[in-house]
């Protein structure tokens, strides 16, 4: 496999859309999804990046960071992570966390942080075989 990573551009709109509804198992309005996805590709602390093999995006890793009182200083934490199907267990997630961690690591950051539901043990599995460690309960209300 000859794989590769990089930043998603306006170009890869169609693909990463395609993964957050794989991975959310739902699907989102295009317009609506394509005005966050654009509006957010040249924020500060935004990092979206793509696994391409053959010109053919694979998997999606989306990470946003902001300063936070409670840690006093900059936090990240990763928002998605998509692996089409057939790549997984490749080293594709692997790949696209180490490509996260290498455009971070001049930031200065404390932190960087994952949420996943409890239904994604494989996805647990993943994060703390990574370094990433359990340590708080995420608790959530809807409007």
């Amino acid at each position: 496999m000859n794989i590769v990573t990089r930043e998603a551009t306006t170009a890869d709109v169609n693909a990463v859309y395609e993964f957050v509804c794989g991975l959310e198992n739902e699907a989102f309005d295009m317009a609506t999804f394509a005005a966050f996805f654009y509006g957010n590709l040249d924020k500060h602390h935004y990092h979206y990046l793509i696994a391409i093999e053959e010109n053919r995006a694979i998997g999606f890793i989306s990470c946003h960071g902001q300063v936070l009182l409670h840690h006093c200083g900059l936090v990240y934490e990763i928002q998605e992570m998509y692996v089409l199907p057939k790549y997984r267990s490749k080293g594709i997630g692997k790949m696209l966390l180490h490509a996260l961690l290498d455009r971070i690591k001049d930031d200065n950051y404390v932190l960087l942080e994952v949420c996943s539901s409890f239904k994604r043990v494989d996805a647990h599995r993943f994060y703390e075989a990574n370094g990433f460690v359990k340590t708080t309960y995420k608790l959530k209300r809807q409007p």
